[in-house]
Order: C-alpha cells, then structure tokens, then sequence
C-alpha cells in the first residue's frame, strides 16, 4: 500500500520543512499552502494522513476538517494531524471534537512528527487489512 501524506499549511517552509522529515516515512507527499486547493488536492491524491495547520487564512483548518467530514468517514478511517502554534485548550478541545487524532505543538520535534506520522499511517494501513479480510469497515470509535 501506497502511504500518502498531505501537509496543509499556509507557510511554504513549513510544507518543505515537514516534507523533509517525512521523506523516509511516507512514499508519496503532498504540500498546499493555499486553503482553497485543500479539498480539490484531498480528492485527487487520496490521502493516508492528513497534516494540517490550525491557523490559516480562510478557510482555517477547523473549516476544512468540517468541510472534509464526509470524505474522512468515506475512506473509513482517515487519521489528521493538527500542527499549530496553538496551545490554547479551547483550540485543542474545538479541534479533538472534529475528530483529530493528534495535535502537535510548533516548534515542531522532528522526532514527534516522524513517530506520530509513522503510527498514523502504520494504523490506517492495519484498518485497510482488516477491511479487506471482512469486507466491511471496522467501527471506529473516535
């Protein structure tokens, strides 16, 4: 299986900067800095994970993780990643209720991302196994 990562964050050295430490980690990655290609590039490269800055011009990443609900429920068990400056509690909480499934604070540790990026794919992978051996998508409780 193919791993595809998708980075969504406004700053460009920030899309090259996660790029390079997922190299090793993912086979194929994609970068947008602009919010509005978010769900067009979602569509066609069809995501194993999902990192995504918090703060954006329009549309935010809070948008965009309400916008790509149905699409995340579709592939079955889509993991996203919040990469934010942000350590309010009230931006993590507003961002666990979408659904996220980690939330890492910047500076980000190249260590933290490679690891949480590599346990993401590694789970998405073992949730398509599954699928595949049953036929039907296991319940996600999330």
């Amino acid at each position: 299986m193919t791993q595809r990562v998708l980075i969504v964050d406004d700053e460009p050295a920030n899309v090259e900067l996660l790029k390079a430490y997922l190299e090793d980690v993912a086979d194929e990655i994609r970068g947008v800095t602009d919010s509005n290609q978010t769900e067009k590039v979602f569509k066609e490269f069809a995501p194993n994970l999902l990192l995504l800055d918090l703060h954006m011009p329009a549309p935010d990443g809070l948008t965009l993780l309400k916008r790509l609900s149905k699409a995340r429920d579709n592939a079955g068990y889509l993991p996203v990643i919040i990469l934010t400056a942000d350590n309010d509690r009230a931006a993590r909480k507003a961002a666990l209720e979408l659904e996220v499934d980690d939330y890492l604070i910047k500076p980000l540790d190249r260590d933290l991302v490679r690891l949480r990026a590599r346990n993401m794919l590694q789970t998405r992978h073992l949730f398509k196994e599954v699928t595949r051996a049953t036929g039907a998508y296991p319940k996600v409780h999330r």
